[in-house]
């Protein structure tokens, strides 16, 4: 098993898929897709289980939980910009053509950290221990590549909310 130390996270269109290179340019670098319905699973859950895990979130009145959470957030994404690096075009084309499909994403929350794991479709796995910021970081990460990807759409008006109120001109 393979010990996350850095994620690297990059939209394939021809894959319709998003790559993960674990360590990336590293001697023990492994690689997986990731599919739109594994991201879009884990983004459905993992802010929310973040959420309601917060220590600061539960200390606050209820009414007040989810915008804390969000300021958590916020300080977390903000916390770890400094340990960002853009990873080299050609070390995430080489990591693609061995890449596996992910089929497993398993979160253990163990008080102050995480423990992630990944597993493929072959058998390749990687496991990191991380602090709450990091992975609001790597679910920030996911969100840009789903943005990337126009995999989330708005859903359009519908004829039960009735037309558009009209304007007004003077």
């Amino acid at each position: 098993m393979r010990t996350i130390n850095a994620i690297a996270l990059a939209y394939d269109s021809a894959q319709d898929r998003v790559l993960a290179v674990i360590n990336p340019g590293g001697l023990n670098s492994w690689s997986y897709w990731l599919t739109r319905r594994l991201i879009l699973q884990l983004l459905g859950r993992l802010p929310a289980a973040l959420a309601a895990t917060s220590k600061v979130a539960k200390q606050a009145p209820a009414e007040y939980r989810g915008d804390l959470a969000a300021f958590e957030r916020e300080v977390a994404v903000a916390k770890t910009a400094p340990a960002m690096s853009k990873t080299d075009d050609s070390v995430l084309r080489m990591n693609a053509t061995t890449a596996e499909l992910a089929v497993t994403v398993a979160l253990k929350d163990m008080g102050e950290t995480l423990r992630i794991a990944l597993i493929g479709e072959r058998g390749g796995q990687a496991a990191g221990v991380m602090s709450r910021p990091d992975l609001q970081r790597i679910i920030h990460m996911l969100e840009l590549e789903v943005a990337k990807a126009e995999w989330v759409v708005k859903p359009a008006p519908s004829a039960e909310s009735g037309p558009a109120p009209k304007r007004l001109v003077n």
